[in-house]
């Protein structure tokens, strides 16, 4: 009967290609799944304010080009474009407050 119960609590993981069974922490079970970057959805690397926003829905833009200025810790950091492309959507607006990794631009 303990021999079940221990069972009951031990999950099973895979790790390159062999499975183990272990005990698996309420951290480990509620962490966020890691995902990868996407260039085409820029968000902000610090909390700040939106000082400058040098584009719109629709502009075209290319690699290296400013489009907006971010404001944290008393300095003024410029976020350039990863890439060519069209502005599909702003998600900020002047003065607005963000917090670290808010999608501000998303790139089409």
């Amino acid at each position: 009967m303990e021999e079940n119960t221990k069972k009951k609590r031990l999950s099973s993981i895979v790790v390159e290609g062999v499975k183990y069974m272990t005990h698996l922490t309420d951290k480990y079970k509620n962490r966020v799944p890691y995902q990868e970057d996407d260039p085409c959805k820029i968000k902000s690397f610090i909390p700040g304010t939106i000082v400058d926003v040098n584009i719109k829905q629709g502009s075209k833009i290319k690699e290296g080009d400013v489009l907006l200025i971010l404001e944290a810790m008393k300095m003024r950091n410029l976020v350039t474009a990863p890439c060519d492309g069209k502005v599909k959507k702003v998600h900020v607006k002047l003065q607005q407050m963000v917090p670290k990794n808010f999608l501000m631009i998303e790139i089409e």
